[in-house]
């Protein structure tokens, strides 16, 4: 299961929040936007692994997918089981690197923060081959990583790097992918790994997914808070959103991104 910092943040931080409301949306606009271009048709069925307290299940279920949410935190299963009954959606604990589902169940499986936080290759290797056992041959697999970069951005965004502390995680982190703060420092994330673009589709042809495509996220545009008042305007958010989708397959500019995803097929 999770080391015990990792848990602890996610019991300690609404991590949903995050990406609900001002200009994190962007992250989630943009998630949904990938993922309809590669969609089966509803009533598809789809397990979202590591899926928090059902932010992304939620949408998807309203529009008619049968989800199944796996996560191993507790307070985010009892969270997504609410947020799921009324439309059939069910919720379990679990490990993405051993999921306690038969083979060939779901049309799609969404792998949207279990490789943020496995710190091992061989453990983002089991996660991505456990997705791809428990998906259909030629289904659907979506994964979601932090950029090799994100601390380096967020730091001179928000006045961290100033700090020596945090510069040395985050040589750390643009060194080997490790990011570790060991003094549990609010606002500066906990246990993780951040991948090169490069790396991720490396690691998904490793698991023996084909991939479809790979895109960075959000562009510049999450790491300009001065933006948050544009957000707020209809032109504003159009306007910020074009902005990522002008860069998203750029290959200079993936890992500008805070997030990359990656959509795939299982073998």
């Amino acid at each position: 299961m999770l080391e015990p910092e990792i848990g602890d943040h996610y019991a300690s931080v609404p991590e949903d929040d995050r990406i609900t409301s001002g200009l994190g949306r962007l992250e989630l606009l943009r998630t949904q936007e990938v993922l309809r271009r590669h969609l089966p048709a509803p009533p598809a069925a789809v397990v979202d692994i590591g899926g928090g307290a059902g932010v992304h299940a939620r949408w998807l279920s309203e529009a008619g997918y049968r989800v199944h949410l796996i996560d191993p935190v507790p307070r985010h299963v009892e969270a997504a089981r609410a947020l799921l009954e009324a439309g059939g959606g069910t919720a379990a604990l679990g490990d993405a690197r051993g999921l306690d589902l038969p083979a060939d169940s779901f049309d799609l499986a969404l792998l949207l923060g279990p490789l943020y936080h496995l710190t091992e290759r061989a453990d983002r290797l089991r996660a991505l081959a456990e997705a791809a056992r428990v998906v259909k041959g030629g289904g659907l697999i979506a994964v979601a990583a932090i950029s090799r970069f994100a601390s380096l951005f967020d730091g001179l965004a928000r006045g961290f790097l100033f700090d020596p502390e945090f510069r040395a995680i985050v040589e750390r982190d643009l060194r080997d992918g490790e990011h570790r703060n060991p003094n549990h420092r609010p606002h500066w994330f906990t246990t993780a790994y951040f991948h090169r673009p490069e790396d991720l589709r490396a690691e998904a042809g490793e698991a023996g997914l084909q991939v479809r495509e790979l895109v960075g996220l959000e562009g510049l545009g999450a790491w300009l808070p001065q933006l948050e008042d544009r957000w707020e305007t209809e032109d504003g958010r159009q306007i910020i959103l074009d902005a990522a989708r002008a860069v998203e397959s750029e290959p200079a500019l993936l890992a500008l991104s805070p997030h990359l995803l990656l959509i795939a097929t299982a073998p």
